[in-house]
């Protein structure tokens, strides 16, 4: 199973705890919707990244995005010609969603795409964010795969990507964004268990511990030790990795879900954490596959 529909999986189970609120947050989605027939960053945007996640929201719901107009927007990216590493993964993770009667990318298209991404590749043999990188990154290296997965095009030397992941490994036991830094971080450690798992190697059981010991007293997961507060992307990355390696968080479960409530809204999105003031399609996503781990 793909990465995106494993997360999507989980995310459906979401509204087995929101009930009625479902609505809520259906109704919130569909006005985050552009004339585009893509979704907005918070300045009401159109924007690739912020449509992956509004996308993958409304699907969680068991609804649908207007897949017709969405598809027409997205032809006018053409083979990513512009694009920046990150917004060229999501362009691909969008076709990847698309239904077929809606529109397909085409082959041209497709190659375009997977010929750019080939420039981001580091010459360790992963991805990073910066072009002509020697170094990859966890998180360049976790969209590189899944953007050729989502184009159901096989990564050269796939194997690179779990070597290039060792040189992230930190004294803490987790794993950092990128090589050199002493302290990891929840979401590199989150990608590197994902990238492990997919790539069918065993994650090491101590990321597991690690995950577990970022769990702040009053529920949810910092970003990083020592960081003032839990968010919610980093509290649904960790809820996917310790899933994924079947490390329970069980004793967790009620302080975790009592975390994610104080982020829900009645307007019907989620805010980041508890500093953050504004809602988006994003953590509303994140909320989504954070319920949806804690459902099961």
């Amino acid at each position: 199973m793909s990465f995106r529909l494993e997360m999507l999986q989980v995310a459906r189970l979401a509204p087995d705890l929101l009930g009625e609120a479902a609505g809520l947050v259906e109704s919130f989605l569909r006005r985050q919707v552009t004339e585009d027939g893509a979704f907005g960053d918070r300045e009401g945007r159109s924007d690739l990244y912020y449509t992956v996640f509004g996308m993958e929201g409304l699907l969680a719901l068991r609804q649908e995005p207007e897949w017709d107009k969405l598809s027409v927007w997205l032809r006018g990216f053409g083979g990513g010609e512009g694009l920046d590493f990150v917004h060229l993964c999501c362009l691909a993770r969008c076709w990847n969603a698309v239904p077929v009667a809606a529109g397909k990318l085409s082959p041209e298209d497709r190659t375009g795409i997977l010929d750019r991404l080939d420039g981001w590749r580091s010459g360790d043999g992963g991805f990073n964010q910066r072009k002509g990188a020697e170094r990859c990154t966890a998180y360049g290296s976790l969209l590189g795969w899944a953007a050729h997965y989502d184009l159901k095009s096989e990564l050269p030397e796939a194997g690179k990507l779990a070597d290039c992941l060792a040189t992230l490994r930190t004294p803490d036991g987790g794993y950092a964004n990128e090589a050199g830094i002493p302290v990891g971080t929840t979401p590199a450690v989150a990608a590197a268990v994902a990238l492990h798992r997919h790539l069918r190697r065993t994650p090491d059981a101590a990321a597991g511990q690690w995950l577990l010991a970022q769990i702040h007293p009053e529920g949810g997961f910092k970003a990083m030790p020592g960081a003032p507060l839990p968010d919610l992307l980093s509290t649904a990355v960790a809820l996917h990795a310790l899933d994924g390696m079947q490390v329970s968080f069980a004793a967790h479960k009620d302080a975790l879900l009592d975390f994610v409530d104080t982020l829900w809204s009645a307007d019907g999105g989620f805010h980041g954490h508890w500093a953050d003031d504004a809602l988006d399609v994003e953590y509303t996503y994140y909320g989504l596959l954070a319920l949806g781990h804690l459902a099961l």
